[in-house]
């Protein structure tokens, strides 16, 4: 079955997946191909453990000091752990879960309480409690019955159009309510929420403002006016369907130390190569008789310093020819598991010649920017004064003050949120400080300077703790990422490629191109899964190319010499 057992149906509700992202794809290859991968992200660690474990020679070259792609993270020169977003790990990570099961990082995890709370101005709470003796989908009704985030009318709306959705068709036809929800990629969110408006007239626009646009903000950096509706209700299918599927879990402390580090032990025990500060600058690659690619024999490299390269660079200009420090290296096979503006980059202008590559340019990025602010105490308590202040001792192991928990808010421009020190406090509980907020701010707030920004993220911060005014910020960094996830907005599916490509030995990976998730950790998961069985199942077919190919270059080398 190989990759397509991550697409369609079955895949949301295969645990089996699990199964094979734990033991890998459960082969080894008669043939043992040299394998090239640009990006050590996510994707391209998953799918080197795969080829390395059926028996290739795998080698990764990342343009950054570090690995992790857009789930990095890195240590400042004061030793304070920097990172790009908050990685929040959704019980429906199926894929993900097993992986950190092979490398023996998944106990890891901390796992929260099972309700998804809102902050709203003045220190309103309200939440989507999932907890309840009777599992999804009763715990998903009763939840929103519930919450205190919706008024009546709300809730009437969310209950007329929750109730007419492709959800309720999917738990008597998980089939047909799913290929409902994929025929919905051409319209947005709101447009699909409100075409029933319910009995209260505007009540399908507060219940967008107040819940959905928070949820729209956290999955992918945009609202319900512009996010796809297929984007939408594909995660709210899992969580009407799956109990675990709305469970959420954060790492124990930094991604590299504890989702990444293990990765790596695991790949360099099999011998894969991570080159770091080493950016492709192109892919060389013959042309058929037509003038298109039809072979990818090598990646050219630059090899770089680190001082040259800032933490959150995607891309670097192409390298001079006579610039010493460009080597070309020779792959049987390539795989380029880069996100949007690294495929961007390095694709060279004749693969935009092949309609599969030109459409890749149609798919959009949406800006981010991470702001971490220490405090001198616990903002998110907000009942117990005295324990807000307090940060004598030793609070570690999320002993402290405060919500142990991913928080939303309608009424900031970061929609999600955490306090660090409580929900990963391992790496980021300092003995003698408080909360460490971070925050992640969308296209609204990204534009402003560094200052302004832990300007304004106090100033919200304030407004949805008052209490928190008390307290002073003892240390803040921004982290802004200009292209992050790819703007999930209609009518994208259509543009994400598959990652076998027209070229036989060239793949892609990384989670804008298609499989039946969003742009996420699971995401990337998945395409260096699927990329990873699909070179499986061709290797002797590309090693027989490889091979005709290198006697081919010994005839003509032997005839210019002759």
């Amino acid at each position: 079955m190989g990759a397509a057992q991550q697409v369609g149906n079955n895949a949301f509700l295969n645990k089996y997946l699990m199964g094979r992202a734990i033991k890998g794809t459960g082969l080894k290859s008669n043939s043992k191909l040299k394998i090239g991968i640009v990006g050590a992200g996510l994707a391209g660690l998953v799918a080197a453990m795969d080829l390395a474990d059926a028996g290739h020679e795998v080698e990764i070259f990342e343009l950054r000091p570090f690995v992790g792609g857009k789930v990095s993270s890195w240590l400042d020169k004061e030793g304070n752990h920097i990172e790009m977003g908050l990685h929040v790990f959704f019980g429906c990570y199926y894929n993900l879960f097993g992986i950190m099961m092979r490398t023996g990082s998944f106990d890891e995890l901390r796992l929260k309480e099972h309700t998804h709370t809102f902050i709203n101005s003045g220190g309103n709470v309200g939440e989507l409690d999932f907890r309840f003796p009777i599992g999804a989908p009763v715990s998903g009704l009763q939840a929103f019955a519930r919450t205190e985030q919706l008024g009546v009318s709300d809730k009437l709306a969310n209950a007329l159009r929750l109730g007419t959705s492709p959800i309720v068709r999917a738990l008597v036809d998980f089939d047909g309510g799913m290929d409902m929800v994929r025929e919905l990629d051409d319209m947005t969110f709101t447009e699909w929420f409100t075409q029933l408006e319910g009995p209260f007239e505007g009540s399908a626009r507060g219940s967008i403002d107040r819940m959905w646009d928070p949820i729209a903000y956290a999955l992918g950096f945009i609202d319900c006016d512009h996010i796809s509706a297929r984007c939408m209700l594909t995660i709210f299918m899992l969580f009407a369907i799956r109990s675990e599927a709305s469970v959420l879990r954060m790492l124990e402390g930094s991604p590299q130390t504890y989702l990444h580090d293990p990765i790596v032990a695991y790949l360099e025990e099999r011998g894969v190569k991570i080159n770091l500060r080493t950016p492709a600058r192109d892919l060389v690659h013959e042309l058929g008789a037509d003038g298109l690619p039809t072979r990818v024999t090598g990646i050219k490299i630059k090899r770089s310093n680190a001082e040259k390269f800032d933490a959150t660079d995607q891309d670097d200009d192409r390298a001079d020819e006579e610039d010493p420090n460009v080597v070309t290296r020779e792959f049987d096979a390539v795989v380029c598991a880069l996100d949007l503006p690294g495929i961007k980059g390095v694709l060279p202008p004749k693969f935009r010649e092949m309609d599969f590559f030109d459409k890749i340019y149609n798919l959009d990025t949406v800006p981010i920017a991470t702001v971490q602010v220490r405090f001198d105490g616990w903002v998110t308590e907000m009942n117990d004064m005295k324990a807000m202040m307090d940060i004598s001792g030793d609070q570690s192991d999320g002993r402290g003050a405060g919500i142990d928990n991913l928080l939303y808010s309608a009424d900031a421009e970061f929609s999600c949120f955490a306090d660090l020190a409580l929900v990963s406090p391992g790496e980021y509980y300092k003995e003698g400080e408080g909360s460490l907020i971070q925050a992640v701010f969308d296209s609204r707030a990204t534009q402003r300077s560094e200052e302004q920004l832990v300007k304004d993220c106090i100033a919200q911060l304030n407004d949805l703790f008052p209490s928190s005014k008390q307290l002073t910020c003892t240390w803040s960094k921004v982290t802004k990422l200009g292209q992050s996830l790819y703007r999930e907005k209609p009518g994208q599916d259509k543009f994400r490629p598959t990652q076998a490509t027209p070229i036989d030995n060239f793949f892609l990976a990384g989670s804008y191109t298609y499989q039946d998730y969003l742009d996420s950790m699971e995401g990337a998961t998945r395409s260096g899964l699927m990329v990873a069985d699909e070179i499986v199942a061709r290797a002797d077919a590309i090693a027989a190319a490889s091979e005709r190919y290198t006697k081919a270059q010994a005839k003509v080398e032997a005839a210019a010499a002759a």
